[in-house]
């Protein structure tokens, strides 16, 4: 976590029409058909997609059963040919989760901190929204990328399918010069700073340097051009590269997996801790068992400084039922990022 405001910080974002995305979609959607007929099914899920196929494998222990196939096509398109490899549970791992213990041993990363309304990386904020204003207009494989320095945007890559150059290099010139301007510039410091302060304390750089398709206007993307995998996007799925990762994905996972839920929880505190303590930034670190229900790491860093987490149920149970997380909410999750969106029950301060 850099504090030199002098240095360049960097995030990308992808589209949900990339083929990670496409693969992570699946994945959550799967899980969703589960929970919603059965909140307490186990659900396991790995998808690699590409070329007019579609490999579905991992585990599910469940007491109803989902069309894999149907919502495969949905997503991947109705011509997909689809592969199936899905078994039950592991009983040695069902074990320890049938105790009320981790399905796994893992550490979970949560952060905070108050450079944005979103509570994330400025540049990580600034990566997702040129892309999901771009994707309104062209709904198919992109990436984008943005870099800054402190509060200035230095660098924008935008890469996107049936994107004609010169279009979309206005697209961004506009987002740049309007909605990031006014993001940066306005929206954040508001609610604290006169109009007069604002401009006089923002750095504004309304002409950074475009990297416009780069490698050239393209017309064939995602599972067309390129394989995907369910979880190979972390640093999107995150908090972007400044911030470090604990390490499972999230996308194809029931609550049951600390992977994810602990994730979410991990949010939740360092989330809790910016607002008790005026902090500009909380790192939470949790770590966990497999087998065993009391997390053997609770760290909490506040702006440098190391605190206590109280407070919170952290075993797996507990945290499955403090953030209502048997429901079927996770396909969702999968575009833009699990973190800094609106709706969700980690996101919230209730003071």
């Amino acid at each position: 976590m850099s504090k030199n405001q002098n240095s360049i910080r960097t995030a990308e974002s992808v589209s949900p029409g990339h083929p990670d995305k496409l693969c992570d979609q699946i994945s959550d959607a799967i899980v969703d058909a589960y929970l919603a007929k059965d909140p307490q099914a186990r659900v396991a899920i790995d998808v690699a997609g590409g070329h007019g196929a579609v490999f579905v494998t991992g585990e599910v222990s469940s007491r109803v059963e989902v069309n894999i196939a149907k919502i495969v096509r949905r997503i991947a398109g109705k011509n997909s040919e689809v592969i199936e490899r899905v078994a039950e549970q592991s009983p040695e791992i069902a074990r320890g989760v049938n105790a009320g213990g981790a399905g796994d041993q893992g550490i979970m990363i949560g952060y905070a901190c108050n450079e944005t309304p979103e509570l994330l990386p400025l540049e990580v904020v600034l990566a997702r929204r040129l892309n999901q204003s771009l994707y309104q207009r062209w709904p198919y494989d992109g990436k984008t990328q943005v870099s800054v320095r402190g509060r200035e945007i230095v660098a924008v890559v935008a890469s996107f399918q049936h994107a004609p150059y010169d279009e979309l290099e206005q697209a961004v010139k506009d987002w740049v010069r309007n909605e990031a301007v006014r993001y940066v510039g306005v929206k954040y410091f508001a609610e604290t700073q006169t109009e007069h302060q604002m401009n006089n304390s923002v750095t504004q750089n309304i002409d950074p340097i475009l990297h416009i398709n780069p490698a050239g206007d393209w017309k064939i993307g995602g599972f067309d051009a390129d394989a995907g995998l369910t979880g190979r996007k972390l640093a999107v799925d995150n908090y972007g590269p400044r911030i470090p990762l604990g390490g499972g994905a999230f996308s194809g996972k029931d609550p049951s997996k600390v992977d994810r839920s602990a994730a979410y929880m991990a949010r939740k505190i360092a989330i809790d801790y910016l607002h008790r303590f005026h902090a500009g930034e909380v790192l939470v670190r949790l770590a966990y068992a497999i087998g065993y229900d009391q997390p053997i790491e609770t760290t909490a860093i506040v702006d440098g400084v190391l605190r206590k987490i109280t407070g919170y149920d952290l075993t797996p149970n507990g945290i499955i039922e403090a953030l209502d997380l048997r429901r079927p909410i996770y396909e969702q999750t999968v575009r833009y990022g699990h973190f800094g969106q609106a709706g969700f029950s980690w996101e919230l301060y209730e003071g």
